[in-house]
């Protein structure tokens, strides 16, 4: 079950990367990344953390139960199929909604498309230092149109 979850969620992730660095951005595709990709990857987050926490599938920990509180509990839970498994699919939905993010305000400052793409990648892969990027690149421009655009 696990492996299933964790290949479907990277396939709709990649997917949805694709588009929002390749294909022109319309509100469809925007719409698209949103619902389908980050809205769907935090269902899945949401079904899979309730069902672990719930002890329902692979509950985690000496006592079966999620201890976020101790860095011991922490590698208990991802000591698991089903813990990094949502771990993982807590990476995506966040990375993805930082790249649209990135994208969206990107396109309203104009930056190009070519001075995206390695941006979005990277936040893709390495989803902080993408972000970290952008935030040092967008800084003059948004100095100039206004904090608020």
């Amino acid at each position: 079950m696990w492996d299933f979850i964790f290949n479907a969620s990277n396939g709709l992730a990649i997917l949805a990367w694709t588009v929002l660095i390749l294909l022109p951005r319309k509100p469809l595709a925007l719409s698209a990344i949103m619902y389908c990709g980050v809205g769907l990857l935090c269902c899945v987050y949401t079904a899979s953390m309730i069902s672990t926490m719930a002890g329902w599938a692979d509950p985690v920990g000496p006592s079966g139960g999620v201890d976020f509180t101790t860095i011991e509990g922490v590698r208990a839970v991802f000591g698991s199929d089903g813990g990094v498994t949502i771990g993982w699919v807590h990476y995506l939905a966040f990375d993805l909604f930082v790249g649209l993010w990135i994208a969206r305000d990107a396109d309203a400052k104009q930056f190009s498309r070519i001075l995206q793409a390695p941006i979005l990648l990277a936040t893709f892969l390495a989803g902080p230092i993408g972000l970290l990027i952008w935030l040092a690149v967008r800084e003059r421009a948004a100095r100039k149109l206004g904090r608020m655009k």
